[in-house]
């Protein structure tokens, strides 16, 4: 279970959308996100649907690794499928104890479902694509204008860009110690729900230190390397947006110019 969070992890390639500037990619992400929670009918989804599959096709990245991604999220999809097809009003399909189950419900859980899946896959696309530097890079620049109002925005984005660097480390931490507590005896997976939370206890206790103690090293190479925060950086590699990125803008802008459209068009004409 542990192996299947891949959020974090890079894959190099030479791809149309390895080459992207990070800026186009962060922000082309974060509309597509708007266009997630915008649409309201599957057909503006299998717009997003479609564009989300090009885009990984000319990422490259396998799409075993999308699917890997995508396999923890599926307890939270079918659990927020229930609470919609039993919670929502509607017409009923049928009754299970004193909860019933609506075609509404099966509608809007489905819906629900859809977005959660692209949402997440995006997200980690976006770390698939994306060095740790070049991501810092992206959000300290993108940050930037909020530094006139005291907002650090070099720190910010070094802090962001460390923690979702070290979420892969962590898992694999994590996972080095549950066999090793294993093989001295240790059953994480069955009994009651309280008692796999209680033999999780000596698990996240050697975790933190670990956590901490990676902390205290990377603070030292820092230091060791003069790092003094943003101020004066130079950069090997500076930002600057080319006609692909130029491109991508416009393709990211049709897509919710589509999808607005047919929200529209549901509104006014129930289509």
């Amino acid at each position: 279970m542990l192996n299947d969070i891949t959020l974090g992890q890079y894959i190099p390639s030479n791809s149309l959308i390895h080459r992207l500037d990070p800026r186009t990619k962060i922000i082309g992400l974060l509309l597509y996100i708007s266009g997630i929670f915008i649409v309201e009918s599957y057909l503006a989804y299998a717009f997003l649907g479609a564009f989300g599959i090009t885009v990984v096709r000319l990422s490259e990245v396998p799409i075993k690794m999308i699917l890997r991604s995508l396999k923890p999220l599926w307890f939270i999809v079918l659990f927020t499928a229930l609470i919609h097809l039993f919670v929502t009003p509607g017409t009923p399909i049928m009754t299970v104890g004193s909860f019933t189950m609506t075609w509404e419900g099966l509608d809007q859980g489905l819906l629900m479902g859809i977005r959660l899946l692209l949402l997440m896959s995006f997200a980690t696309l976006l770390t698939y694509t994306t060095s740790p530097i070049a991501l810092t890079d992206a959000i300290e620049r993108l940050l930037k204008p909020l530094s006139r109002f005291g907002v650090p925005a070099h720190e910010l984005a070094m802090m962001m860009t460390i923690a979702l660097r070290f979420i892969p480390t962590l898992i694999d931490e994590t996972d080095r110690i549950m066999k090793a507590q294993r093989s001295r005896g240790a059953d994480f997976s069955s009994g009651s729900l309280l008692r796999r939370v209680r033999c999780l206890i000596p698990l996240l206790v050697p975790l933190f230190i670990s956590a901490f103690r990676r902390a205290d090293e990377l603070a030292v190479a820092m230091e060791a390397r003069c790092y003094r925060g943003g101020d004066h950086r130079t950069r090997m590699h500076t930002l600057a947006y080319t006609s692909l990125d130029r491109n991508a803008y416009i393709a990211v802008f049709v897509l919710l110019a589509i999808i607005i459209a047919i929200r529209i068009g549901k509104t006014c004409y129930g289509m």
